[in-house]
């Protein structure tokens, strides 16, 4: 399963994917960060990535 990435220097810190996924991302300083790669099964990070304003969350 892909992992999520989120490229720092392109988020806004909206929040969008936390409210989406809060098993997989959290707000730190204004920013977004994976603190749960492995519970991307149990949310929709797909959506989280599809609906990010700036597109700083990818897949590797």
């Amino acid at each position: 399963m892909p992992t999520p990435v989120v490229d720092y220097d392109l988020c806004v810190g909206c929040g969008s994917c936390v409210e989406i996924c809060p098993e997989v991302f959290e707000m730190r300083d204004d920013k977004a960060w994976v603190i749960g790669p492995d519970k991307c099964n149990t949310c929709d990070c797909q959506q989280a990535a599809d609906l990010c304003p700036s597109q700083a969350i990818r897949f590797e």
